[in-house]
C-alpha cells in the first residue's frame, strides 16, 4: 500500500521503532543547525486516530518563542516605516566573515533594535506555553511546543514524549514576557 506520508507508513514506523530502541531513546534528532539549548526538532512514535504514527517535534523554549514573536513584530514596523523593506540579508566574505552592511539596512538594522528594546521594555509581547499539531505535515504529524523551560534537555523531550503519548500534558496558561540578555564580552 502506498502512504502519501511517509510518517505513517508501518515499514518507516517499524524502521524508526528499531533505531530508537537500539539508541536507547524514545526520539530521535533530526540533525540540523538549528538545534540549540533553546530548540530541538526530533522525530518520536505516537498514536493518532487509533494507529502510530512518527510525530515530527519542534520543542522550543518559551523565551525563544518570545524573541520570535518580538522580532516579527520588529521586522513588520520596520516594513511599514521603510516600504522597500525586504528583509536584511548577511552575507560572508571568503574568509567566512560577515561583510558589512549597506547604509540603507544598516538604518532598518538600528530601527528593528530600536523596536525590540521598546517592546521587551514595554512588555507589550507575553507568550504561554502551547502545543500546536499539524495534521498536513510532509513527514508524519507535525507538532510544535514552547514550554517554560531554561533549556530543552534530553529529560524534558523524554517528559515532553511520555506527557504527549499519555494525554497528560499540562500546559502553563501562565503569560510570560522576556527581556534580551546582555552579552558579556
Amino acid at each position: 500500500m502506498l502512504y502519501k506520508n511517509d510518517g505513517f507508513n508501518p515499514e518507516t514506523i517499524e524502521s524508526l521503532k528499531a533505531e530508537l530502541k537500539s539508541a536507547g531513546k524514545p526520539y530521535k534528532i533530526v540533525p540540523s543547525d538549528a538545534n540549540s539549548e533553546e530548540f530541538v526538532n526530533f522525530y518520536f512514535i505516537g498514536m493518532f486516530e487509533g494507529r502510530e504514527v512518527i510525530y515530527d517535534a519542534a520543542l522550543y523554549t518559551l523565551r525563544l518563542h518570545h524573541s520570535s514573536e518580538i522580532y516579527e513584530l520588529a521586522e513588520h514596523k520596520a516594513a511599514q516605516k521603510f516600504p522597500n523593506f525586504k528583509g536584511i540579508h548577511y552575507e560572508e566574505d571568503e574568509n567566512g566573515n560577515l561583510k558589512p552592511l549597506n547604509s540603507d539596512e544598516e538604518e532598518v538594522g538600528w530601527f528593528i533594535t530600536e523596536i525590540i528594546m521598546e517592546l521587551e521594555e514595554d512588555e507589550a509581547v507575553k507568550v504561554q506555553e502551547f502545543v500546536d499539531i499539524d495534521t498536513n505535515h510532509d513527514f508524519g504529524i507535525g507538532v510544535d511546543a514552547a514550554l517554560h523551560l531554561d533549556q530543552v534537555t534530553e529529560g524534558s523531550i523524554i517528559k515532553f514524549i511520555k506527557e504527549f503519548n499519555d494525554d497528560t500534558l499540562v500546559l502553563d496558561e501562565t503569560l510570560f514576557s522576556y527581556q534580551s540578555e546582555d552579552v558579556e564580552e
